[in-house]
């Protein structure tokens, strides 16, 4: 990467290639940022502004970051589901003076000294490109700990674990304004290839036909996404060499059978978050980590302490946004990430979030254990295990699950799974009972929906 990166300088490297950007309703072609941008007349006007950036399709949000980044001095990515309190208190923490909107819409009433539009096709550029500084991208984390923070990572941070490689035309059923996505879309963006986004509402089925037609060859999605994908019967459209699972916990069950779906695809699974960045990816096709991994001397560098995994690297987050903010690391540089890990011999497994355990007549119950235990299940597609009040234990552990397809929910199908589950998990793990549902909400960032 260049001494000062910046995603225009990335993408001018690698002109020439028609490399292009598509939702289902635009196709950004990135050639022409050397002569056209989506801010136009605006952009000599954001120089060195915070921006508050929310717009809609995720190709309008692709072009505002190029045009953006290296240009001003802060981006905040504001997912399109935030409301206006949430938007306001975010402009607040970053100290914005600037707001990027959609341009077919009336910009959000957001108290900025300026407002531009951000449009579609790109418009002759009237500014000349030049990076004037190293901008800091305001990301939110995915609140599955609480209230999502805002965190601060600059390009360098961003793209620690991305390297050069041959050509590859991604896809990704990830919000680029999260982690997750953004990591697909600076792969894209500095590789070789083109990438292709969902639309807004857009169904699974005409996701894959569009990823499909595209030719795509390597495609990113949370395990929960992948589910979604086995169980539309709409997984043949597309046929990738690469495909990779992150966000949550990838099961032995959710990797057989993608395996089994796409037999020729090499299947990684990836840990990382919004504060620790990009922590390893694993390929054995085994749910886990080896626990050698711990006693590496590398660029990323992890210890367990107290149960969770902790991370030092140059690929976490600089802090947390806001004068108060606690710092993200502790003295030693090491991030806590909340995540539980259990080691079973030369192995280590994540269990679950430090936050949501059960608390069963005082004994700890991680809901995600007690998943991969049901998911291992013949009948079982997936489920999604809570907890239910108890005047005598406190609470007990009760689960929602989707059968297989065929599979009629019934009495005998409930013991069966219990039963199963009782070779596998110790008492106090094991479910009261089941609730047999068709699907299981999945939040805007491509998670299970824990809550509500």
């Amino acid at each position: 990467m260049p001494e000062t990166p910046n995603l225009a300088c990335l993408v001018r490297e690698k002109r020439g290639c028609d490399r292009v950007i598509a939702t289902r309703d635009h196709v950004l072609p990135l050639d022409e940022f050397e002569v056209a941008s989506s801010l136009s007349a605006h952009l000599a006007s954001l120089r060195e502004r915070s921006v508050v950036l929310i717009v809609r399709d995720m190709a309008k949000a692709a072009a505002a970051l190029i045009d953006l980044d290296g240009w001003a001095r802060r981006i905040v990515l504001c997912p399109p589901e935030w409301e206006l309190a949430r938007l306001e208190s975010a402009a607040r923490d970053a100290e914005a003076d600037a707001l990027v909107f959609d341009g077919d819409v009336s910009a959000p009433p957001i108290p900025v000294e300026l407002a531009a539009s951000c449009r579609l096709p790109l418009e002759k550029l009237e500014t000349p490109r030049a990076a004037c500084c190293e901008t800091e991208w305001i990301l939110p984390t995915s609140g599955t700990s609480g209230p999502p923070k805002l965190v601060i990572h600059t390009l360098r941070s961003l793209m620690g674990a991305i390297a050069d490689a041959p050509l590859q035309h991604w896809a990704t059923f990830y919000d680029i304004r999260r982690y997750g996505g953004l990591q697909i879309f600076l792969r894209a963006v500095s590789g070789q290839g083109s990438l292709s986004l969902g639309g807004d509402g857009e169904s699974v089925g005409s996701l894959l036909s569009r990823f499909g037609a595209a030719r795509i060859t390597h495609i990113s999605g949370t395990p929960s996404h992948w589910r979604k994908v086995l169980m539309s019967r709409e997984g043949g459209r597309i046929d990738p060499d690469y495909l990779r699972l992150s966000g949550e916990i990838a099961d032995n069950a959710v990797l057989g059978a993608l395996q089994a779906l796409y037999p020729r695809a090499r299947i990684e699974h990836a840990y990382a978050s919004t504060e620790a960045g990009v922590v390893f990816a694993v390929d054995d096709g085994r749910a886990g980590f080896p626990a050698s991994w711990l006693d590496g001397d590398s660029a990323v560098q992890m210890r367990v302490a107290e149960g969770s995994l902790r991370v030092r690297s140059d690929r976490c987050a600089l802090r947390f946004l806001g004068a108060n903010a606690p710092p993200i690391a502790d003295k030693d540089g090491f991030v806590d990430t909340g995540d539980i890990v259990d080691r079973r011999g030369d192995r280590l497994y994540f269990v679950g979030r430090r936050s949501g355990i059960i608390n069963v007549g005082g004994v700890k119950v991680h809901p995600e254990e007690v998943e991969a235990a049901l998911n291992a299940h013949a009948a079982v597609r997936v489920s999604r295990v809570f907890a239910r009040k108890s005047s005598i234990t406190g609470a007990l552990v009760f689960a929602d699950v989707v059968l297989r397809d065929g599979r009629m929910p019934d009495a005998a199908s409930e013991r069966q799974i219990l039963a199963a589950c009782r070779t596998r998990l110790p008492p106090h793990m094991v479910p009261a009972g089941l609730r047999f549902v068709s699907d299981l909400p999945v939040t805007d960032g491509g998670k299970l929906a824990r809550h509500g």
